[in-house]
């Protein structure tokens, strides 16, 4: 029996590590990440082929932003393609004063703001200033990094946005504008690299 109770507990220890070491990181009130992402339209994109995917690149893509939010897929269509989505933020949406308001959640390939009235920021500068983004990773690199982000990460990433199909008919379109809300909205980021800036 105390066998049996040593062996819960040190598994109780080990998840509450694991949930210590992965919560969010809490930054001094203020703009972050002043810049709003790069976007570049490409004359005559050369498809990407992985496994029965071809991606098609829509635009040379490049952001710094703030991690809002991070949810990992293993059940669906595209999720041996893309793992994870990431909620990221810039601007007005980088800062802790802001986001101490809102309640960001992810579920289902999509990205939820809740918060009480008045709001923080106006809907449109919430939309304006954050995304969901399904992340592709373009090497292992990507995404050994891409398991290690934490909410409140600063990241910067470059690669494209990419329209995806598959053999057997299965599509999906990215967005390529950030003005944009509810289906169709998301950007599907095909990353090359990544980097996640020293934490504090």
């Amino acid at each position: 029996m105390r066998n049996w109770l040593w062996f819960v507990l040190i598994v109780l220890l080990v998840l509450l590590l694991r949930q210590w070491e992965g919560r969010d990181i809490v930054h001094e009130p203020g703009v972050l990440v002043p810049e709003t992402p790069r976007q570049l339209k490409l004359a005559a994109p050369e498809p990407i082929r992985i496994d029965d995917y071809v991606l098609t690149p829509r635009a040379e893509f490049r952001i710094r932003a703030r991690v809002l939010s991070h949810e990992d897929y293993w059940l669906g269509d595209e999720a041996d393609l893309s793992p994870v989505d990431l909620a990221l933020g810039w601007g007005p949406m980088s800062d802790q004063a802001v986001l101490d308001r809102i309640d960001i959640s992810q579920g289902g390939r999509w990205y939820y703001t809740r918060y009480e009235h008045p709001a923080p920021i106006p809907d449109q500068q919430i939309i304006r200033n954050s995304g969901n983004m399904h992340m592709i990773p373009a090497n292992s690199l990507v995404e050994d990094r891409l398991d290690e982000l934490r909410g409140g990460d600063l990241i910067r990433a470059r690669g494209y946005l990419v329209d995806v199909d598959r053999d057997d008919g299965f599509f999906w379109r990215t967005s390529t504008t950030r003005n944009d809300s509810g289906g169709g909205s998301c950007e599907i980021f095909y990353v090359e690299q990544l980097q996640v800036e020293p934490r504090p």
